[in-house]
């Protein structure tokens, strides 16, 4: 097995009086896909958050390249090559596409004017990447579809050109040609050499893509199985409950 890239351990997390983790053991291998299925509820989008920076456990650890790191803020998590596709994709309404893209990493001239004609060339060459239909790198985020809307939030997260990405529910929005993109993207990115979470309803996306499929439920990890080892019908079993799996 390869070195891991990301690590979480032991972590637990409450909200009031819900648990949304309970002590829940995660690891990412370098160059690897790595599906997290589970109903809604089961925890997912909490860890990915905890991944991302955005929340802190209440107990536990994150090692990112075998290092324990405390990942206090996005911008912690972002500093140390981590890139996220939140499933609310965080964007600016009134902003333009290229401005969301680069947000808060706007190229500067004269170290400190924005300088918007290479914003807009970089962020032209990302969505074309993305194989993305959008008009305008100028056109405002609320004017978008949905689709285009998903688009620019995957398009943020590659503009990073991180280490590790971590996909919500990224084609929740998106057409089944807009769906093929992604899924090549995500094949494009680890054959750079890149480390994926993805979170994902979508048993056909995961099956597809991903090299290993880890199944929560009720706030903790039950399962971790190659895709090779499994089957849709097993992984629908561990996520409601009728298969019951120790984690591999």
């Amino acid at each position: 097995m390869s070195e891991a890239a990301l690590q979480l351990r032991g972590a637990c997390k409450t909200f009031g009086h819900v648990r949304a983790l309970q002590d829940v053991n995660l690891e990412l291998h370098q160059n690897e896909v790595l599906a997290l299925v589970g109903d809604n509820g089961a925890g997912k989008s909490t860890l990915v958050k905890i991944l991302s920076g955005v929340e802190q456990p209440d107990t536990g650890e994150v090692i990112v390249g075998g290092e324990v790191v405390r990942l206090a803020s996005p911008a912690a998590a972002q500093s140390l090559g981590i890139a996220t596709v939140y499933q609310d994709l965080a964007l600016v309404d009134p902003r333009s596409v290229a401005a969301n893209i680069y947000l808060g990493r706007e190229p500067r001239r004269l170290g400190m004017f924005v300088d918007y004609p290479r914003m807009y060339r970089d962020a032209a060459t990302v969505l074309t990447r993305l194989r993305v239909d959008i008009p305008t790198v100028r056109a405002q985020v609320r004017k978008l579809s949905g689709g285009q809307r998903q688009a620019v939030a995957i398009a943020r997260a590659l503009a990073r050109e991180s280490n590790i990405y971590l996909f919500d529910e990224p084609t929740a929005a998106l057409g089944v040609e807009q769906q093929a993109n992604v899924n090549q993207l995500i094949e494009d990115l680890k054959n750079d050499g890149s480390s994926i979470v993805l979170i994902s309803h979508n048993l056909e996306h995961v099956f597809e893509v991903a090299d290993r499929i880890v199944v929560m439920r009720n706030g903790r990890c039950v399962a971790s199985i190659a895709k090779a080892d499994t089957t849709r019908h097993e992984v629908v079993g561990l996520i409601t409950g009728a298969i019951a799996q120790a984690v591999a």
